[in-house]
């Protein structure tokens, strides 16, 4: 029989009263609450580090970080967060290489009924969050569940997430929509490199 943790990952509706889960929320808010408070960026890193499922190299982020549990929380290489991340990880949420998030980014993978009475039953369930490599997050970048973004995506400050998008586009507004398509060939990336040659030439 599938355990309160294996049935939360797996999107299924699962107890979260579950003593294993927490437990864990609260291990993860007391090792969070100190982490966020260290000034010193490898020591705070380190922290948050050993509470996430897997993270690649290059992690940094700033403070504050807040989640539920980290155990489903998947982190690629090169991965810069800025101050305020919240990612509610009921779902995996799993994130790609050479990734950059704003201030105030949340991921939010829990799903409750529409039905209140169902809701005040306290059923609940979720589905994951999935971006690919390549991603920029501006500040207050809201993603909501279920959401999958393609490879080279920018998401425009203050944008809500509702459903999945593709590759190499810009999204915006409540809810995104594409405003824009990124042109990453050969062609594309030669034009950035002129009109940015310092800062791509490092």
């Amino acid at each position: 029989m599938a355990t309160a943790r294996e049935k939360m990952t797996a999107g299924q509706p699962y107890n979260q009263f579950d003593k294993e889960l927490i437990d864990r929320r609260v291990l993860a808010r007391k090792t969070l609450q100190a982490a966020n408070q260290l000034p010193d960026n490898q020591a705070r890193n380190a922290a948050y580090k050993q509470l996430l499922a897997d993270t690649g190299d290059d992690f940094f982020v700033e403070a504050s970080f807040m989640f539920d549990y980290g155990w489903n929380i998947h982190i690629g290489d090169h991965f810069y967060g800025n101050y305020d991340m919240t990612f509610l990880d009921t779902c995996p949420i799993t994130i790609g290489s050479h990734c950059y998030f704003g201030p105030n980014i949340g991921l939010y993978t829990p799903v409750h009924p529409l039905n209140a009475m169902a809701r005040s039953n306290d059923v609940e369930m979720g589905a994951p969050i999935t971006i690919g490599d390549n991603a920029w997050l501006g500040g207050r970048v809201t993603i909501l569940p279920g959401v999958t973004l393609g490879n080279n995506v920018v998401v425009g400050a203050g944008s809500v997430v509702t459903k999945s998008f593709g590759d190499n586009v810009v999204i915006a507004g409540n809810p995104a929509r594409v405003i824009k398509e990124i042109d990453n060939s050969e062609t594309g990336n030669a034009a950035a490199q002129a009109q940015w040659p310092d800062q791509l030439g490092k």
